[in-house]
């Protein structure tokens, strides 16, 4: 039995329409396995900054306290860390504020009279210490725009600690 001509010509356009059928699946596919993937590393990377901001934060109340029990009387610190003030504001590193607050009666608003070992010896004064950790998306508007930190904070990472010195 001979087979028609018109029975010959439709199978290679059968297997035509199933080849392209599966190359959209695939494309498909690979579309949706970038698309988790980019998820997954931005996720990665927010929670690593978000880690950092926490290890910052602990670490400059540390330094916080080592310069209340030195009787420096600071009350402010700022830092920039991975890079100048314009790269951070653009979000490739972490600002910080400390703001160390003396609640007792060794420290008045002067911290003239701790001198000595006064604040230290006396259990009535206490410090309370904030600290704010700064950090933007790079990508995100206010840090294309170099925005103030006041104008648009971006991320926050807040710790207040209470010492008694």
């Amino acid at each position: 039995m001979t087979q028609s001509p018109k029975a010959h010509t439709m199978r290679p356009a059968f297997s035509m329409i199933t080849a392209i059928f599966v190359i959209m699946i695939m494309a498909s596919v690979g579309a949706f396995v970038m698309n988790l993937s980019g998820k997954m590393v931005q996720e990665t990377t927010t929670q690593y900054r978000r880690e950092q901001a926490i290890l910052y934060a602990k670490s400059y109340t540390e330094y916080a306290i080592l310069l209340a029990t030195a009787q420096t009387c600071t009350r402010n610190l700022k830092a920039d860390i991975g890079g100048s003030g314009n790269e951070v504001k653009a979000g490739q590193g972490y600002h910080v504020d400390v703001y160390i607050n003396y609640l007792g009666n060794t420290s008045p608003s002067s911290c003239t009279n701790l001198v000595g070992t006064t604040a230290i010896s006396n259990p009535e004064t206490v410090i309370f210490i904030d600290t704010y950790v700064h950090y933007r998306d790079p990508e995100s508007p206010a840090a294309v725009a170099g925005k103030p930190w006041s104008a648009d904070p971006g991320f926050v990472f807040h710790r207040r600690t209470i010492q008694r010195l």
